[in-house]
């Protein structure tokens, strides 16, 4: 929270702190801070006269110019308005839409951009294309150590914003198996977890997407060393990994692949269908 000089009213913080190391990140923001300070500059204005006008304190203006935040929307916004650019400073909107997301999303967000065919088996919570909002602030508050309300809200946003492939027109092709446990675990409460259960048979109904559910009962299935996530892409190459193996690092390397695309098979085989899970999934629901 920063306080507008001119009235002494709170407004929100102008934006996010830039991830430690994250190098082509901070070189975006520093542009757009330093095009943001000129404009200022020829605007005749102080860092103070200007951080008055838009409602945010000196010090949170003079982070921005000098690239150590990223601005929000809104700020970008204001300070198009006060400073006259006519759009130009709004336009930057997008150049910092991304490096709002911490590094390590951005990577993981233009690797499913580009998949044509998803495989994903997790076993200890909801897919984080399949969670709800409130679903994912719930998940999220739970990490211990704690995140901050700052990066909270970053991871929060970033995994919203991936969502967005399963909106594509024509779609990727996505297949997922979820634990029967991740189904009944009340993250946030019950009525966060039914209106999480309600958006996984609206998924279910696009034509593009399976849902599967393995069963606890299931004494012996290969999915017992972790989550497994396949990503295939138009030019027949291909991204993997597993809790299990090779360290949860990404692999390429088509022996590797194999032989994770051979444990999904078989969990995809012993879980139930996508019919049965859809019922399963409305039973649950029933339940909560």
């Amino acid at each position: 929270m920063s306080v507008n000089e001119a009235d002494g009213t709170g407004t929100e913080d102008a934006g996010w702190e830039v991830e430690p190391g994250d190098e082509s990140g901070a070189a975006v923001v520093a542009a757009v801070g330093r095009q943001i300070r000129l404009w200022r500059e020829a605007k005749g204005l102080s860092a103070v006269e200007f951080g008055a006008r838009i409602g945010y304190g000196e010090d949170l203006i003079r982070k921005v110019e000098r690239g150590a935040r990223i601005p929000r929307p809104e700020y970008l916004d204001k300070a198009d308005g006060v400073l006259g650019a006519g759009g130009l400073i709004s336009a930057m909107k997008r150049d910092v839409e991304e490096v709002r997301y911490p590094k390590e999303v951005r990577s993981l967000a233009k690797l499913e951009s580009r998949a044509v065919e998803f495989s994903m088996y997790f076993n200890y919570s909801i897919h984080g294309l399949l969670q709800t909002e409130e679903f994912t602030w719930a998940l999220l508050r739970t990490r211990r150590p704690a995140y901050g309300p700052e990066e909270l809200e970053r991871l929060v946003a970033a995994r919203v914003a991936r969502r967005s492939v399963l909106e594509k027109d024509p779609g990727p092709e996505f297949s997922f198996v979820q634990e029967e446990v991740t189904l009944r675990r009340p993250i946030g409460g019950r009525m966060v977890l039914r209106r999480q259960l309600e958006r996984l048979l609206e998924v279910s109904e696009l034509p593009n997407v399976e849902i599967q559910v393995m069963p606890t009962e299931r004494a012996d299935h290969p999915g017992s060393g972790g989550l497994i996530e396949l990503l295939k892409f138009g030019d027949g190459t291909a991204v993997g990994r597993s809790d299990g193996i090779y360290n949860g690092r990404p692999v390429h390397d088509p022996k590797r692949l194999r032989i994770l695309e051979l444990r999904h098979g078989i969990i995809r085989a012993q879980a139930l269908t996508p019919g049965e899970s859809r019922a399963f999934i409305e039973q649950v629901l029933g339940e909560t």
